[in-house]
């Protein structure tokens, strides 16, 4: 025990003494591991950190007080919760039935003896330096001790005065006021002052403005209703502090009367399963991840993290193999007195475990500094402050263990090495000659074929993603092995080339041993990189693809739904004078009861249209049975009858998003335009006074669209329940069917101004379609955009782009990262094969070779490198991509032929998965990355070494 202590000491003295010795080079490995490092025990920090205890979660939300209480708009019928109120149901069976709706008095149903606070919320708009901003209006008296810990005060006061506000900072900074400015809003004749500023510790991008009771919603809803605009939406939650808490029977006996409760007694000590009546209903659980997700997830974590630690192995392996090369004569030293090869091993060893505890120590450290200094920006980015910094030592201490793990396992095959050589080698520099591993090569082609079987059952049998990524893990690792046997044959096109790059590789095949660890590490790179950057080409291409254009491109579309259209005449100017508008078609919608309704408002007054679409038309799969309205229209047909209705053009889906409902737009032949619709009898038809429909569902045998106007939308929905038809006065238009398969974007007919005027309808403005001279820039859409917000209205602006890719910068990064690991590697190996190759160089520098030689020879061995292990990696990296692929096709198959066989769906939407393969990034991987590496390694490289004598051997 002693003498092991004593020479495993000693040897950490030395790897110690050597480390500080090349500087250069230890700082680089050091560098490979504890980035890592540094990166994980940040996000450990910030994970942990930004986890919240239940009571730091129940102080944000319920403040000092027992329990919230919220009516779920049920009508007061009995209800059965989750303890955390998150899900809530009524009690009894409402299958097939309306649920109840209607408000309840919570004050009536507290129980005897609780303290209440009332806490409303709404929304509206308040003017700001740069406009109007739609806000968050809230009223609680934070002030008040039960309210402690919802808002943090971060300047000034909290209301104390009917007139007076606080604002969040977000708002604050959104606005471009401050405290002590005067603040309005849109309606209201009252000026209010902001006295104070505060945060809400988990949403700190909210804006919002926080007033006492009755203050601030109340005349503002009023004004509203006044002047016929939506108003704030209120709602109200109570804070209770109730004596000895608010019990989970207390809570239950709460729910009975049709209230739900966020209790903090209940949160602290949760009942048993058994006592929570929800989870007794059918479907309901706890929703647990079950073993095998889990196992799975775990499986997935494992692979990249010991894939990755492959990776700085193999990076940080040849680094320790060019120590132990210089350091041979000190090695060969120690076995002349009296060291055997496990003193020699210790020594290399010690080298990688003094590196690895280097590593932990800078990248935990580092790790612990970044996230404190980065903490403000963590939580701005994060939306919510941290519950408390919170340092785990187990943790951290594990990650440590990782990073001196990784230096210790980069540095045993140096070591193993290096104990081989005899003393007498060691001494003289000799290099001896070894044998290639026989072994090694068979189990790599084994590992392939496995891996490659095991990827392939994932993606064509299976539908576990999990399956491909463990059989591309294993074929890489496969790759990974045969490494050595693959640089052999590389070896054999020597004979074609000139003379450096044949002496480079020459170098390259003869020493196996440190030029195939940096082939390797930079085909793991360059193979995860080709994967990742054609999972994305295929990715991309099918989302471009699948990409449904909502005007023809540079075509803009503005909406506003609101007020009637009171503002929409000042928008539709606004967007022409700062756009270049080349045609503008302005448009309106069909207004069913009080002209300020909007077009789905349920208040009482408004009511809505419908397109009658003639029985002959509609899709059997959507028709419901007035006999059976419970029932779903799809379960009168077989699979074979359903698959045979998708292909019938009545089912076939309808292309484009609406601006409104069915589709139905009020406008001229300046629409058509631009839209792009080339058809003269359709404009004609328009100047006629005629209905222009795309969908000829809609139009019946006598060639008419009926447009049914309903008043009474209670009972439209009652007959909707009982499969009837609504109740309304029914409207008749002679229409025209566009010719062709014309693209309408979404628009199922246009109605003629002339046309609705003369059945008698009302109409209300909706907003414009617009072509342009050319794609508005960013400026005058920033201009726009500012422009409209003045509004503060609710405003749809569309400018059609066209599909826009966001995987370009994801390919360059990739491209990029694989590089310089690519360089890192071949940059290493290179330095290997320098301090293996100095007596060679000293021979050519003695018998008089230019300076250039040596600068040439450096960078083709650092090219050769780069070159073999770029081509291998993105051999390497297709499988798994097309593996994904597969395994994705298969599974959005399945769903349709499901969707096909259950009545959903259309026979022609079928899913389009593509493979491409980025030609691009490989072009950049298999010619720039390699021509650079060689450029590098030869600009570093000095011309002239030290002429000295040269050793025999």
């Amino acid at each position: 025990m002693n003498s092991w202590y004593h020479s495993w000491r000693a040897a950490i003295r030395i790897a110690r003494r050597d480390a500080l010795r090349s500087k250069g080079r230890s700082f680089l490995v050091l560098a490979m591991i504890a980035l890592p490092i540094l990166g994980v025990s940040a996000a450990d920090l910030t994970l942990r950190s930004a986890e919240l205890s239940t009571e730091q979660s129940l102080e944000r939300k319920l403040g000092a007080a027992d329990a919230r209480l919220s009516d779920p708009g049920l009508g007061g019928v009995p209800i059965k919760q989750t303890p955390d109120a998150g899900s809530y149901v009524p009690v009894g069976d409402f299958e097939g039935k309306p649920w109840p709706e209607g408000k309840t008095d919570i004050g009536k149903v507290l129980p005897a003896g609780t303290k209440t606070l009332t806490d409303s919320v709404g929304s509206g708009k308040l003017r700001t330096t740069h406009g109007l901003l739609n806000t968050e209006i809230r009223e609680l008296k934070a002030s008040d001790p039960m309210a402690k810990g919802i808002m943090a005060v971060a300047q000034g006061h909290l209301p104390e005065k009917s007139d007076e506000v606080a604002a969040t900072t977000h708002f604050l900074e959104s606005s471009g006021l401050k405290v002590g400015s005067k603040l309005t809003a849109r309606g209201l004749d009252r000026e209010y002052t902001i006295v104070g500023s505060y945060e809400l510790p988990d949403a700190l991008k909210t804006d919002q403005v926080n007033a006492l009771p009755g203050a601030l919603l109340a005349p503002l809803d009023k004004a509203l209703d006044k002047a016929e605009l939506a108003g704030t939406e209120t709602s109200t939650t109570h804070l209770v502090s109730v004596s000895g808490g608010f019990t989970w029977n207390m809570v239950k006996a709460t729910n009975a009367k049709g209230v739900t409760v966020n209790s903090r007694a209940v949160a602290l000590d949760p009942p048993a399963k058994a006592d929570v009546p929800i989870y007794q209903e059918e479907g309901w659980g706890t929703f647990e991840d079950s073993a095998a997700a889990n196992a799975a997830e775990f499986a997935a974590v494992a692979t990249v993290v010991g894939l990755a630690m492959l990776e700085i192995c193999l990076l940080a392996g040849p680094a320790f193999a060019v120590g132990a090369r210089r350091s041979r004569r000190q090695l060969g030293l120690v076995g002349a007195n009296g060291g055997d090869r496990r003193h020699i091993r210790a020594i290399v060893l010690a080298g990688g475990l003094v590196i690895g505890f280097a590593a932990a120590v800078a990248g935990t450290v580092l790790g612990l500094l970044l996230t404190f200094a980065l903490q403000p920006v963590l939580e701005d980015y994060m939306g919510a402050r941290f519950g408390s910094f919170d340092v785990r030592p187990l943790e951290l201490l594990g990650i440590g263990l990782l990073a001196v793990f990784t230096g210790l396992m980069a540095a045993i095959v140096p070591a193993v090495t290096s104990s081989r050589q005899s003393v007498l080698a060691s001494l003289t520099g000799r290099r001896g000659v070894r044998k290639s591993n026989r072994v090694l090569p068979v189990i790599g082609l084994i590992a392939v074929l496995l891996g490659a079987g095991i990827a392939l059952y994932g993606s064509l049998m299976t539908d576990q993603v999990i399956v491909v990524a463990g059989g591309s893990a294993i074929a890489e690792l496969g790759v990974v092995a045969l490494t050595p046997a693959l640089v052999g044959l590389f070896g054999r096109t020597g004979r074609i080339l000139p003379l450096s790059p044949r002496l480079a590789l020459r170098d390259a095949v003869r020493n196996r041993g440190r030029t195939a660890p940096a082939v390797a590490a930079v085909l793991a790179a360059v193979a995860g990189t080709v994967a990742v950057a054609t999972y994305t080409a295929s990715n991309e291409a099918q989302g471009k693809a699948a990409y449904e254009a909502r005007l023809p491109h540079g075509a803009v579309a503005v909406m506003l739904d609101e007020a009637g259209g009171r503002d929409v005449p000042a928008v539709r100017a606004a967007v022409q004078k700062l756009l270049p508008i080349d045609v503008r078609a302005d448009v309106d919608r069909i207004s069913v009861g009080k002209s300020s309704c909007s077009m789905y408002s349920g208040k009482e007054g408004c009511g809505r249209y419908e397109v009658v679409v003639p029985k002959a038309n509609q899709c059997p799969l959507w028709v419901t049975d007035p006999a059976h309205p419970n029932e779903d229209p799809t379960d009168r047909f077989s699979k074979e009858q359903r698959r045979k209705l998708a292909k019938d053009w009545r089912c076939k889906e309808t292309s484009g998003s609406a601006y409104t409902d069915s589709g139905v737009l009020i406008g001229d032949a300046k629409l058509l335009k631009v839209l792009e619709i080339n058809d003269a009898a359709a404009e004609k038809a328009l100047a006629d006074g005629q209905i222009v429909s795309f969908d000829k569902r809609n139009v019946d045998a006598k060639g008419k669209i009926n447009i049914r106007l309903i008043t009474d939308t209670k009972k439209a929905d009652e007959a909707a329940e009982k499969g009837k038809e609504a109740p309304g006065e029914i409207k008749s238009f002679t229409a025209h069917q566009a010719s062709g398969t014309a693209n309408s974007y979404g628009v199922a007919m246009i109605v003629p101004p002339a046309a609705v005027k003369a059945a008698g309808m009302t109409t209300v403005p909706l907003g414009a379609y617009y072509s342009t001279d050319k794609m508005p820039s960013s400026a005058q859409r920033q201009r726009l955009d500012s422009e409209l917000d003045k509004t503060g209205s609710d405003i749809d602006l569309h400018v059609e782009d066209g599909y826009t890719s966001e995987n370009s910068i994801i390919l360059l990064s990739l491209t990029v990262f694989a590089g310089l690991i690519t360089i890192g590697a071949a940059g290493i190996a290179t330095g290997l094969a320098q301090a293996d190759a100095e007596a060679d160089l000293k021979t050519l520098a003695a018998v008089g070779a230019p300076p250039r030689v040596r600068r040439t020879l450096s960078g083709f061995q650092c090219g050769v490198v780069a070159a073999m292990g770029v081509l291998l990696g993105s051999a390497a990296g297709v499988l798994p991509a097309v593996g994904l692929r597969l395994t994705e096709k298969r599974e959005q198959m399945k769903f349709h032929e499901q969707a096909l066989d259950q009545g959903f769906g259309s026979a022609d939407s079928v899913p389009y998965v593509p493979i491409i393969v980025p030609w691009e990034t490989l072009a950049a991987l298999l010619v720039a990355v390699p021509v650079g590496a060689a450029l590098l390694a030869a600009l570093v490289t000095r011309s002239r070494g030290a002429l000295s004598r040269r050793e025999a051997t």
